[in-house]
């Protein structure tokens, strides 16, 4: 399931390997960024779960018996120690921790997914398949699927803490309240399962608004910090640079115009830094292309991340 999720995340980043998005710090627009690099982040998060999950089937991989009914198991390894054999639950313990760091990425992907649905987002419109109406006001439509995946998470870490809860003053060896063991990391398994396949289903099917992110681009002085970047380049230490691309956003703010709005004249009237190459180097295309240190959002690094993720999956 996992594998399918990252396989449509890819797809999707492939196809939206040029479109141009906001990225944002504390929810606050911050810097421009591509879909892609976004969405590979996810890429990344699915990536070391499915590792852990390697881990775990590794390290968990010892019989205690050891035998089987009379020809021996396929297990690696017989456990060493009997005490332990009988008393461990860590096995539960981490498989129960890895499906909630699952969970957690699921939720923290389908808070975005609420966020970019709203009318004063508009990034993104899911099929109506995965959505609902409300049942008073006509006009919606709710993404609920995320909002039950979101909501899942509290469940799945509810069934890590009650079986740590359990074993946490328990003497060795075996005792009786280690059959609540059971339940709750079957119902770990089985809602992850349903989280997993529901939630790249709805990803496969929704629709980027390409045209209301164009118009985002103009808002939240995305390319302030290129701006910074440049007078630094030029001579000008970064906290007085700092200062000067402050006051440059509050003159825009004053006059209801974007930074590249600017003229050049405008832009010598805060330093005599400026050269008329400011106009190109700000422009959003660039600034997203200057992010060209490994693992930044660049194209060039984008499609570094689109060839590791497609090698990745090819062992699949």
């Amino acid at each position: 399931l996992l594998i399918n999720m990252e396989n449509v995340l890819y797809t999707l980043s492939k196809k939206y390997k040029n479109t141009i998005i906001p990225g944002y710090t504390h929810l606050q627009r911050a810097q421009p960024i591509l879909l892609a690099h976004h969405l590979l982040a996810y890429f990344q998060m699915f990536k070391r779960d499915i590792s852990r999950i390697d881990d775990f089937l590794e390290r968990s991989d010892e019989m205690p018996l050891g035998a089987g009914a009379l020809a021996g198991t396929r297990f690696s390894a017989p456990t060493v120690n009997s005490l332990d054999s009988v008393s461990d639950r860590d096995f539960i313990i981490e498989l129960a921790s890895i499906i909630s760091i699952i969970s957690m990425h699921l939720s923290r992907f389908s808070e975005e997914i609420i966020i970019w649905c709203t009318s004063e987002f508009s990034f993104i419109k899911l099929d109506d398949a995965f959505a609902t109406g409300s049942s008073i006001m006509p006009q919606k439509k709710n993404p609920d699927i995320a909002e039950l995946v979101r909501g899942k998470s509290g469940r799945i870490y509810g069934n890590l803490i009650a079986i740590l809860t359990t074993m946490k003053a328990l003497p060795l060896a075996y005792n009786k309240d280690m059959q609540e063991d059971k339940e709750g990391i079957f119902d770990s398994i089985d809602n992850i399962k349903i989280c997993i396949e529901i939630f790249y289903e709805m990803l496969s099917t929704m629709d980027v608004n390409e045209k209301e992110i164009l118009e985002t681009k103009k808002k939240g002085f995305l390319n302030a910090t290129d701006v910074a970047d440049y007078l630094a380049k030029n001579g000008m230490p970064f906290r007085e640079a700092h200062k000067v691309v402050g006051q440059i956003v509050s003159y825009c703010e004053q006059k209801n115009i974007a930074i590249d709005d600017m003229k050049f004249e405008e832009y010598l009237g805060f330093s005599n830094i400026f050269k008329e190459d400011v106009l190109e180097a700000i422009t959003i295309e660039n600034c997203v292309n200057n992010r060209n240190s490994y693992g930044g959002t660049s194209i060039k690094n984008v499609l570094m991340q689109l060839e590791l993720a497609e090698k990745f999956l090819s062992d699949f």
